[in-house]
């Protein structure tokens, strides 16, 4: 995912992009030695971060990784000198109508529902993440998301991101202490947003400013995998915004 942005900020910021366990080439031990939760994703990022000896470092969060990440701030908060949330929702009104079937999951988590959730891991649905709500799809390299359904099929994952589904509900739980956590330290944040996301809306990213009032946020004219499609302009936000926050200067 962050292939393309990388380059454009490498000149000026030290840069760890980490995937979580069971995405992307990270190991994915087996379920029944590891939970898949947003508690433990943390707390391996958290001894990742440490491994590193990443003394403070700025956050960018995005999908699953925002509650993550809000969660490592929470626990952490003297390390994070920023964040750049795109598309990484932390309030309820974030939420489209794309989101109750995993609702209805959460609340019951039955068979059926658990079978409703994985209907939204098929390769079909994944393309659908990554050009809905993009003006033209072919702006979207096919090879992003004919790689991300590849990982999603092999062995074990699948029913990895199911268990994750079904630990969302925890990260909704803890909104009311991110809410604090803002309205306490004050970070710096940016919102840099797909407006035509169908899974987080807008309202979402303006919700920021209800504890941050001096949130910067941006709307860009794509989907939810807004790097796809506006790399550049994204780029250009962070790096105004970094060279504006304190202790976040760069080299």
């Amino acid at each position: 995912m962050f292939r393309n942005l990388l380059p454009l900020l490498e000149d000026r910021y030290h840069l760890v992009a980490p995937d979580l366990p069971g995405f992307g080439f990270s190991t994915r031990p087996d379920r029944d030695q590891f939970r898949y939760t947003f508690a433990n994703l943390t707390k391996v990022v958290e001894a990742f971060t440490d491994a590193l000896e990443l003394a403070q470092y700025g956050l960018y969060v995005f999908d699953y990784g925002a509650p993550v990440g809000f969660r490592l701030a929470v626990s952490r908060p003297e390390r994070v000198t920023a964040i750049i949330s795109q598309n990484g929702n932390a309030y309820e009104e974030g939420f489209s109508s794309a989101m109750k079937p995993l609702q209805a999951y959460w609340r019951d988590p039955t068979p059926a529902n658990r079978d409703v959730a994985r209907a939204l891991l098929t390769p079909e649905t994944v393309k659908w993440q990554y050009v809905q709500g993009v003006p033209n799809e072919m702006f979207v390299a096919p090879e992003a998301y004919t790689l991300d359904s590849a990982l999603l099929a092999r062995p074990g994952v699948e029913e990895i991101q199911l268990d994750l589904t079904l630990d969302y509900a925890q990260n909704v739980a803890l909104y009311p202490q991110f809410h604090e956590y803002f309205a306490t330290r004050q970070p710096p944040l940016l919102a840099v947003w797909g407006k035509n996301d169908p899974i987080f809306l807008p309202a979402g990213a303006q919700a920021f400013r209800r504890h941050l009032p001096k949130a910067e946020v941006h709307f860009y004219d794509t989907g939810h995998f807004a790097l796809e499609t506006h790399v550049e302009e994204i780029a250009g936000a962070i790096r105004a915004f970094l060279g504006s926050a304190p202790g976040t200067k760069g080299w």
